[in-house]
């Protein structure tokens, strides 16, 4: 067992350098950003705290390495599969010992981040070496795809990808960002290259010169941003597609947070299968993990059938005072395969058309060439969307940002 104070030369001898380095590129390849000084001040930590009981590495771990709230439940995942996966501990155990005591653990049942941190310490990730250059040790995550497999996946249909290219377009996905013109406000403010004379202000001016205007004011409209309601079809037929709109909303809705100047003033979104679902808040969480977690335990008619115009009538009813305004945005993603009353979605598509500015929506099946808008739903909801763009791969959410440049 090693005592507090543990010295550099026993760490080295025990290669508890190599793991620590080998811990931390798990903590990027799962996406928490971990730099070059961290990993020496860790080190450091080690060589003073000492390596005798599990506890107290993990605090020293946590204490150098995590810098935000969101990145502790990916931390705990990643630290969970380190000592809890039985070769890999085993091998631990050779290289730590005598460091190492007291690591038998329950493993703990599955949280947010889990996922992630199971990729992160696969064995796609290489083991820790006895002897790593420098270099090596200042290794930092190239988060960006290589051009030939970006450009693949970009193309690729969610319904066709593997759960590894999924997580990748999950990724790509949580780094869109998307820009909406912002419209013009009734009021003004001042400003020195207005496009407008403020005649009041100038007036105002010239009676402080004894009447004599000096200087003309000029005034300028402010812009105000819009509300975005999100309106996402989670029936059997969506699956595929319904999980990347989660990210989709995920990615708008945490990009929104970190801007000041926001492009959205507010950001609602909703789940319909058999029932209609709030899920703004939950949607809303920094990390994509916790926010799906959130969302699966709240949301309870996954996979089921879907009633288009029942669920339009609960949201004109319950929430589209409170949420739209005349000049926010929707965007309504189904795929339109209505079973129930044609008059009842027809009444009610018209009737969120007249709450809202622009009506966009997100349809899968356009991703066929020889779609045509042959089914009732669709034909039904059709005449009543400003525009209808496909949402089946990760180019088609691009694009979509050109749909937003259009609602001026």
């Amino acid at each position: 067992m090693a005592s507090a104070g543990t010295s550099a030369s026993e760490i080295d001898e025990g290669r508890l350098v190599d793991n620590i380095i080998y811990f931390c590129r798990a903590l990027r390849r799962a996406g928490v950003p971990v730099a070059p000084s961290q990993i020496k001040d860790l080190i450091r930590a080690v060589e003073v705290v000492g390596f005798s009981h599990k506890q107290d590495f993990h605090q020293t771990l946590r204490a150098c390495l995590i810098t935000r709230r969101e990145h502790m439940e990916v931390f705990e995942q990643v630290f969970n599969l380190f000592w809890r996966d039985p070769e890999f501990l085993n091998k631990m155990m050779q290289t730590l010992l005598p460091f190492a005591q007291n690591m038998e653990e329950t493993p703990p049942e599955p949280k947010a981040g889990a996922n992630r941190a199971a990729e992160a310490m696969s064995d796609n990730l290489p083991p820790p070496m006895a002897h790593e250059s420098k270099d090596q040790d200042e290794l930092i995550l190239d988060a960006q795809f290589s051009f030939s497999q970006n450009e693949r996946l970009k193309s690729m249909d969610f319904e066709q990808m593997s759960n590894a290219e999924i997580a990748d377009a999950e990724q790509a996905i949580s780094q869109l960002d998307f820009h909406l013109p912002k419209l013009l406000s009734r009021r003004s403010r001042k400003s020195i290259r207005g496009e407008k004379i403020d005649i009041r202000a100038s007036i105002h001016n010239a009676r402080l010169n004894g009447g004599e205007v000096v200087k003309l004011l000029r005034k300028r409209r402010i812009e105000k941003p819009r509300n975005l309601v999100i309106l996402i079809d989670i029936s059997g037929s969506m699956s595929a597609y319904s999980r990347m709109m989660m990210h989709f909303a995920n990615a708008i809705s945490t990009n929104r947070q970190r801007k000041k100047g926001n492009d959205w003033a507010k950001i609602h979104t909703f789940t319909f299968g058999t029932q209609l679902t709030n899920i703004s808040r939950q949607v809303a969480d920094k990390d994509p993990d916790i926010a799906l977690k959130s969302i699966g335990k709240t949301v309870q008619d996954w996979d089921g059938g879907t009633k288009i115009g029942q669920n339009l009538e609960a949201f004109n009813l319950n929430w589209s005072r409170r949420v739209l305004s005349s000049d926010a945005v929707v965007l309504l993603m189904t795929d339109g395969l209505e079973r129930g009353d044609m008059q009842m979605l027809d009444s009610q598509i018209k009737r969120l058309k007249l709450s809202c500015d622009q009506l966009i929506w997100l349809n899968p099946l356009l991703r066929f060439d020889e779609f045509q808008p042959l089914a009732s739903g669709i034909k039904t909801i059709l005449p009543h969307v400003d525009k209808m763009v496909s949402c089946h791969n990760i180019q088609s959410l691009t694009e979509l940002s050109d749909a937003f440049g259009h609602c001026g």
